[in-house]
């Protein structure tokens, strides 16, 4: 072909152009990156962070030393043994020295006991799992009440969100500390008549103090989830797939559920991640002041607040559940650092 052909637009076919490609072509138009989902991108991009992985696995012997070594463990939380008040740590009463003695087998006392007699392991370990349960279920109730009311008042907009949001606002000027504290006296009277009437007696399993603590979170803990929750939807419900949505006719409450929220999936992870250590130091904060959950059944901050009695003489009991909550709650904050870098799209490079 000429020149001047090559200047001038021709329906003449090149030959050349319809050649096999050679090997150098072919990877040149080999892409860099094979295609991966958001599940698949976010958990490959986790387990490269070693800080992550390290606090999963410190919450799952958490978990494990909470939910099934008590289960195992030859004594109770609420069990009282005579004359083995206060013992130090790895130490026998009179009455479990005859018995070695006689050839029984004892089982050691590995945190040694409380002034009632009862082992101190197993109750740090029923404190852990009071504190893990409270955490997580006070989490779910968060996730649950501020991802709807966030989604609602994001994706109506209007008056709507301004009514929405205001309330908010006037949720988030009361004292946290304060409002906890009285309704949680308040509630303890009028769930104990609950809990006596048919149909309600899983709060009487559950606890008054610890039911009053759920609805405490439920009431004012998930204004944080539903601003974060709004935000998302703000900017969500202008992508072209939300107005495809409603092109074919798809209610407003399919959109949030389906489209929406799905799509804020990653973010909600995250924030519930972060939510639940806040709700655990809540919790034993509570639990330190007295009005968490009731005796016998421990709680870590009922135990760091029982062994203030006993602290020059027995520092060790102040030692165990202060350690402990220091553990879960560091490993649930730097696990939610991970799972921000990992599924939050503005972290990745």
């Amino acid at each position: 072909m000429s020149e001047q052909n090559k200047k001038f637009p021709t329906f003449q076919l090149n030959v050349d152009d319809f050649l096999p490609a050679d090997e150098a072509e072919k990877e040149s138009l080999v892409t860099m990156r094979a295609s991966v989902g958001f599940w698949k991108d976010g958990f490959q991009r986790l387990l490269k962070n070693r800080v992550a992985i390290v606090s999963f696995v410190v919450i799952l012997i958490v978990m494990i030393f909470s939910f099934i070594v008590p289960s195992l463990y030859p004594y109770s939380y609420e069990h009282q043994i005579r004359g083995a008040e206060n013992l130090a740590p790895m130490q026998y009463s009179d009455g479990e020295l005859e018995q070695i003695a006689a050839g029984e087998s004892v089982f050691p006392h590995i945190l040694g006991t409380d002034h009632l007699g009862r082992d101190f392991a197993v109750r740090v370990m029923m404190g852990s799992r009071i504190s893990l349960l409270v955490g997580l279920i006070a989490s779910g109730l968060i996730l649950l009440i501020g991802s709807i009311y966030g989604s609602v008042a994001g994706f109506f907009g209007g008056w709507v969100d301004i009514i929405m949001m205001r309330i908010v606002d006037i949720i988030y000027t009361v004292p946290d500390i304060l409002i906890i504290i009285l309704l949680a006296v308040t509630l303890k009277y009028p769930l104990q008549n609950l809990a006596e009437q048919p149909g309600f007696g899983w709060i009487a399993a559950v606890g008054v103090n610890l039911t009053s603590i759920f609805i405490v979170f439920a009431l004012l803990y998930w204004v944080g989830m539903a601003r974060i929750v709004r935000s998302q939807i703000l900017q969500l419900k202008e992508q072209e797939y939300v107005t495809a949505a409603r092109a074919l006719g798809a209610s407003s409450g399919r959109i949030i559920r389906k489209h929406l929220l799905t799509n804020c999936i990653g973010t909600l992870i995250v924030t519930t991640t972060l939510q639940i250590p806040s709700a655990i130091f809540t919790e034993s904060f509570l639990s330190f002041l007295g009005i968490g959950v009731a005796v016998p059944m421990p709680s870590l901050g009922s135990l760091a607040n029982d062994a203030l009695n006993g602290l020059q003489s027995y520092p060790y009991r102040l030692l165990a559940p202060a350690l402990l909550i220091s553990i879960i709650i560091l490993s649930f904050n730097l696990l939610g650092d991970g799972l921000r870098d990992a599924f939050d799209p503005k972290m990745k490079e």
